[in-house]
């Protein structure tokens, strides 16, 4: 059972950066950024991160991920001002 919610969170995460990297990309001044929310945000697609993990031969640890989602939702809501970008797109 734990390891379905995991997988689904991590589909939900990954699912959810990239539209985070996609806003990011096409709204405002800083597509650069965009590309690279989008870029961490293949690391939570469970069959590329199983691709990543057989090319590099090391795992990424449950910590780092739950950083790096963190690290996703403080940048993209404070300094890249996701809600205004959402209400560009929406209005």
């Amino acid at each position: 059972m734990k390891k379905g919610i995991t997988l689904l969170l991590n589909w939900l995460f990954a699912v959810l950066f990239s539209a985070i990297g996609l806003v990011n990309c096409f709204v405002g001044n800083d597509p650069e950024f965009g590309v690279f929310i989008l870029l961490l945000s293949l690391l939570f697609y469970p069959p590329l991160r199983l691709v990543f993990q057989q090319k590099i031969g090391w795992t990424i640890p449950s910590f780092v991920l739950i950083i790096l989602g963190l690290f996703v939702f403080w940048s993209s809501l404070g300094v890249g001002e996701l809600l205004k970008k959402i209400y560009i797109l929406i209005g």
